[in-house]
C-alpha cells in the first residue's frame, strides 16, 4: 500500500513519465497485479488492433468495391467496343457483298456490251455486203462538166467517154448498159464540183473490164477533160478501202 501511494504521488506530482512509472510499477506490484495490468494493456492493445483492423477493413472493402466497379465499367467498355466491332463488321460484310454485286453486274453488262457490239458489227458487215452486192455491177464517172448531160444525155456520155478512151473495146460488143443516172439527184449550189454519173452495167465482167482499161490508160478524159472512174462501193467499204492501202504504201 505504502508503494502504491508513493507511485500515486509521483504520477501527480509528474516527475517520472507515465511508461517509466509503468516499468516500475512492473517490478513492484504483485503477481495479480501484474497480471490484470497485462491483461488490461492486452486488451487496450487489442481494441487498437481491432480498430485498425476495422478501419483497415472498410478501406478494403472500399478499394474491392472500386475495383469491382471499374471491372464494371471496363466490362460495359468492352461489351460495347465488341457491339460496335461487330456492327462494324456486319456493314463491311454487307459493302462487301453489295460491292460482288454490283462487279458481278458490271461484268454481266460489259458481256452484253460485247456481245451487242459484235452482233452491231456482224449487222454492219452483213449490210455493208447487201449494199456491196447491190452496187457491185456500178461504175462512178466523176468530173464531167454539170450540164452535158441536159444537151446530149448521160448514156450518150457514157458511151463517147468509152470511145474516147478505150477504141480498142469498140471491136468488142459495147457494155450493156441498165441505168445511168447522176448522184445526187439535185444540184447542191454550196458545191463548185460536178455530180457523179452512176452507171449500172448488166454484167459484172463488163464493169471489171471497163475499170481495167482504166486503170490501165492511166488518164481518162472527156473531151479532152481529166475524168475518174471508180467502183461503187459503200462508205465503210470504201473507208477500209483507204485504210488498207495507207498500210500498204
Amino acid at each position: 500500500m505504502k508503494r502504491q501511494r508513493t507511485i500515486t504521488q509521483m504520477r501527480e506530482k509528474g516527475k517520472t513519465p507515465e511508461k517509466q512509472l509503468s516499468d516500475e510499477e512492473i517490478l513492484s506490484i504483485q503477481e495479480k497485479d501484474f497480471r490484470l495490468l497485462m491483461l488490461k494493456m492486452m486488451q487496450d492493445i487489442g481494441n487498437k488492433l481491432e480498430a485498425k483492423m476495422d478501419t483497415l477493413q472498410e478501406t478494403v472493402t472500399k478499394e474491392i468495391q472500386d475495383i469491382k466497379l471499374k471491372q464494371e465499367e471496363m466490362q460495359n467498355t468492352i461489351t460495347e467496343i465488341k457491339n460496335s466491332l461487330e456492327a462494324a463488321n456486319s456493314r463491311i460484310q454487307e459493302a462487301e457483298e453489295q460491292i460482288n454485286e454490283v462487279e458481278d453486274r458490271l461484268v454481266e453488262i460489259m458481256d452484253a456490251e460485247q456481245k451487242r457490239e459484235k452482233r452491231l458489227k456482224r449487222n454492219e458487215k452483213s449490210l455493208r455486203e447487201l449494199w456491196d452486192n447491190v452496187k457491185r455491177n456500178n461504175i462512178h464517172i466523176i468530173g464531167v462538166p454539170e450540164g452535158e448531160e441536159r444537151e446530149k444525155g448521160t448514156e450518150k456520155i457514157v458511151q463517147e467517154i468509152i470511145a474516147e478512151n478505150f477504141p480498142h473495146m469498140g471491136k468488142e460488143p459495147l457494155p450493156q448498159i441498165q441505168e445511168v443516172q447522176q448522184v445526187p439527184y439535185k444540184i447542191n449550189p454550196r458545191r463548185n464540183t460536178p455530180r457523179h454519173i452512176l452507171i449500172k452495167l448488166t454484167k459484172i465482167k463488163d464493169k471489171e473490164k471497163t475499170l481495167k482499161a482504166a486503170r490501165e490508160k492511166k488518164q481518162v478524159t472527156y473531151k479532152g477533160t481529166p475524168i475518174r472512174l471508180s467502183a461503187d462501193f459503200s462508205a465503210e467499204t470504201l473507208q477500209a478501202r483507204r485504210e488498207c492501202h495507207d498500210i500498204l504504201t
